[in-house]
């Protein structure tokens, strides 16, 4: 039997052989709670400290700007909703995107039912966020403008540096959710005016259930969790030190290696979407075709289920998506998909593929002869493609 294809890596990552042995010995050797004045907690203590530098000085901030979370959404509901409290005073009006992750979208319902008022910006036709209708959107009154840096779905990387200096500007904070950009895109949130970030961990090699919230110094925001003084007072609980030591070692690793992974998964990403455009009728490309991640291919098949070809693909030892990991059970299309203007039958026959530096391009011809011959056998069974056909001639 062939070995399997795994083209999920937006929902998540293999953790990485060198963040492992890193990990390990903060289980059973290093076991300390870094809050323990003794040595075996000093050790810990200092562990978390390397790793939040190292954090930092991948993408130009203060050590003392990171602060270690959970995880991507538990980051973006921080930054929310602690942001949203904290300057009240001020106004209770936040800008988003209609195509946020719904760790934003949720949260910021969240807020709406609690007296704060929530615009969604519009996207066009490849989910770029419209710069216009952003100025147009601000008020005396907003506090926040939150849009994510590269989207989970279509791989759209949306005008930050923009973002951030029309929100510096006009005294808005800025908060991006970097969690599939973050150590896969050049970053640095000084040059991009960003005042908050959220990444996480497992997205970029490292171990699942850490991430961490970026919080600009100066910046007037409410603790998250309470009950203890970690986290310099703002994230209480006993730090998760080998999930720390895990995300700092691997971001180490990637921004290392990220512009040769760059370079590999470009030419992966884009050979896969020649053969699939190429080949295989009745396709659209969702997304920017150049400003995108360089691991992300999605398309869009008419007049099939995308769910039967999951299921089809995966018969074949290909691991792949229609999307989110975190809605995969839902019945609805993409709520992305619908944003950049497509109709629900065609948002239902969506794929999305996305690569890692360690795929080949052999695995590649392997998944486009797949998804062509799939695709193929689902439409012979399709009443809407018969018919479709029928018109056609």
């Amino acid at each position: 039997m062939e070995q399997p294809i795994y083209l999920d890596n937006a929902a998540t990552t293999k953790t990485a052989p060198e963040v492992v042995e890193a990990m390990l010995p903060y289980f059973t050797e290093h076991y300390g709670n870094p809050s323990s004045i003794y040595s075996l907690g000093s050790a810990a203590k200092e562990a978390v400290t390397r790793a939040r530098e190292r954090i930092a000085a991948t993408m130009g901030a203060k050590t003392n700007e990171i602060y270690f979370t959970g995880g991507g959404s538990e980051a973006d509901n921080w930054a929310l909703t602690a942001t949203a409290e904290a300057y009240a005073g001020k106004g209770k009006h936040i800008i988003t995107s209609k195509i946020e992750h719904h760790a934003v979208l949720h949260t910021c319902e969240y807020l709406e039912k609690r007296g704060y008022e929530v615009t969604y910006i519009d996207v066009d036709e490849n989910g770029i966020l419209k710069l216009e209708d952003l100025k147009q959107a601000i008020r005396p009154d907003t506090i926040l403008i939150s849009v994510m840096f590269a989207n989970n779905e279509i791989g759209t990387i949306q005008p930050v540096r923009e973002i951030g200096e029309l929100a510096r500007e006009r005294g808005i904070l800025f908060h991006t959710d970097a969690v599939q950009a973050y150590a896969h895109v050049p970053i640095d949130v000084e040059e991009l005016k960003i005042d908050m970030l959220s990444a996480s961990g497992h997205k970029f090699n490292g171990p699942k259930g850490i991430g961490f919230l970026y919080i600009r110094k100066g910046i007037k925001i409410r603790s998250f969790l309470h009950g203890g003084q970690q986290e310099r007072g703002r994230r209480a609980g006993t730090e998760n030190v080998p999930g720390i030591v895990g995300i700092g070692r691997a971001a180490e690793l990637a921004f290392s290696r990220l512009e040769e992974n760059r370079t590999k998964e470009k030419a992966l990403r884009d050979h896969l979407i020649k053969r699939l455009g190429e080949e295989v009728p009745y396709c659209r490309l969702n997304g920017d075709a150049k400003m995108r991640l360089s691991n992300n291919v999605n398309y869009s098949f008419r007049f099939i289920e995308g769910e039967s070809l999951l299921i089809m693909l995966d018969m074949k030892g290909i691991c792949a998506s229609s999307g989110s990991a975190c809605t995969s059970g839902s019945l609805d299309p993409s709520h992305v998909l619908l944003a950049i203007g497509l109709p629900h039958e065609i948002a239902h026959g969506s794929l999305r593929l996305t690569v890692s530096a360690e795929n080949t391009m052999e695995e590649m011809d392997r998944v486009a002869n797949a998804v062509k011959e799939i695709v193929g056998k689902l439409r012979e069974m399709s009443p809407l493609y018969e018919d479709f056909i029928k018109k056609q001639k």
